[in-house]
């Protein structure tokens, strides 16, 4: 398959499984009773929804430009941990919702490979169909497993960040959230400042532990 069609598939298993993963956070949020992300017209499969500038354009662009995994994120959902019953609790597991929701697609997309790599051992007639079936599937576990890993990373918006809560007294509390409002400069500096100015990678260093051993685990025949 050539780059530009693997782009194109890279891109086509990207929207669906952002918008999925930012669902699932508004659902898990609305089943411990906040309706804000229903309220706000968030609830909702529509990618159209869930699309940031920066997240899902801006940053795509800056990681191809510096030759890294293309990847990004939506428009976070909107929810109020006010209305959870216990605010720490709760935020964990509306955090965790969308990497997990991830790890859902991921062992789908390993699923249609896998059945694409047997189409291939039994027929010859197929083997287009078969190998369509084994690029699909590996390209959707591929963009879920960067996806899941990229978000569990502990840093404010990413999803990781809401287990930090767990670890700081309550004193603490109200400077880590004002200093939220500098980490998406810290996020830039480690997704695309490093790598152009000091060629240094963390985020590929830190997927060549992650994303592709629990891959190669999933998917034995590709060669990753």
């Amino acid at each position: 398959m050539n780059f530009s069609l693997q782009s194109v598939l890279w891109l086509v298993m990207l929207i669906p499984s952002i918008t999925f993963h930012e669902f699932m956070h508004g659902y898990a949020a609305y089943r411990l009773g906040d309706p804000t992300a229903k309220n706000a017209g968030r609830l909702t499969l529509n990618p159209i929804k869930s699309i940031d500038p920066i997240g899902s354009i801006l940053l795509p662009l800056l990681m191809f430009a510096t030759g890294g995994p293309i990847f990004g994120y939506a428009k976070p959902v909107p929810y109020n941990p006010m209305y959870f019953k216990n605010l720490r609790k709760g935020e964990i597991i509306v955090g965790f919702a969308g990497p997990s929701a991830n790890l859902a697609l991921a062992l789908v997309g390993s699923a249609i490979a896998w059945a694409g790599y047997g189409v291939l051992l039994m027929s010859t007639s197929l083997d287009l169909f078969a190998n369509a079936l084994v690029q699909v599937g590996f390209t959707l576990a591929l963009a879920n497993l960067v996806l899941m890993f990229f978000n569990l990373i502990p840093i404010p918006p990413l999803d990781g960040s809401s287990i930090v809560p767990l670890f700081l007294p309550d004193s603490m509390m109200r400077g880590w959230y004002q200093m939220q409002r500098y980490s998406f400069v810290i996020l830039i500096a480690i997704l695309w400042l490093l790598p152009l100015v000091f060629h240094v990678s963390p985020i590929g260093w830190y997927f060549e532990y992650t994303v592709y051993p629990l891959l190669r685990l999933l998917m034995p025949f590709m060669s990753v």
